[in-house]
């Protein structure tokens, strides 16, 4: 019998993509600090995050049989680590710098189990056509930027501004889904389980 897989995520996509490849969980909420640190570089932050929601999750439970996944996805602009808008200003000024320009998003899965932890991080490029200041006031206004790196949503509303995608497309949604497999597949979680 397969390892139970706990989801230390909130994340309503992460739960939706790991259904899709019929993979059962249980989800579980964590909670840690992800203010970057002092010269971070933003793939050192996400598979830093990832690692602390997989070992936070696996610490909070009595099941030695455990797997935990977690992950981190953050979209990164010249360098620079653009995280969760926390108000519109702030949102309008991610969208306004992603307009017209190709950007970076990281993500990062990390599976932790009793005396064993892996972590892998996945690199996409997504260009956005030019953005009017009209077109992110309306997308603001759908009120889909507030919780989401970069102030997006590669799969709701802001899928018109993509004009070009190089590398995982599940990934820039928050979890890769080819990597994610071949990471269960070494701690016996198979993909594709009748539910």
């Amino acid at each position: 019998m397969a390892a139970t897989l706990y989801l230390a995520s909130g994340s309503p996509r992460r739960r939706e993509l790991l259904t899709q490849i019929g993979v059962p969980f249980v989800p579980l909420s964590v909670a840690i600090d992800e203010t970057p640190a002092p010269d971070e570089t933003p793939a050192a932050y996400v598979e830093r995050l990832a690692r602390g929601k997989a070992a936070a999750g696996l610490a909070s439970l009595a099941d030695r049989q455990a797997v935990v996944l977690g992950a981190d996805t953050t979209v990164v602009l010249d360098g620079r680590i653009l995280g969760k808008p926390g108000e519109r200003a702030e949102a309008l000024a991610m969208l306004q710098a992603l307009g017209g320009r190709e950007h970076e998003v990281l993500t990062a899965v990390a599976l932790a189990a009793v005396g064993r932890s892996v972590v892998r991080v996945v690199r996409s490029r997504v260009a956005f056509r030019p953005l009017t200041s009209a077109e992110a006031e309306a997308y603001w206004a759908t009120g889909e930027p507030l919780d989401k790196a970069g102030g997006y949503a590669i799969q709701g509303f802001a899928a018109v501004f993509v004009s070009g995608l190089e590398g995982s497309y599940s990934a820039v949604v928050g979890l890769p889904l080819c990597e994610t497999a071949q990471l269960l597949a070494e701690f016996g979680i198979p993909c594709w389980q009748q539910q």
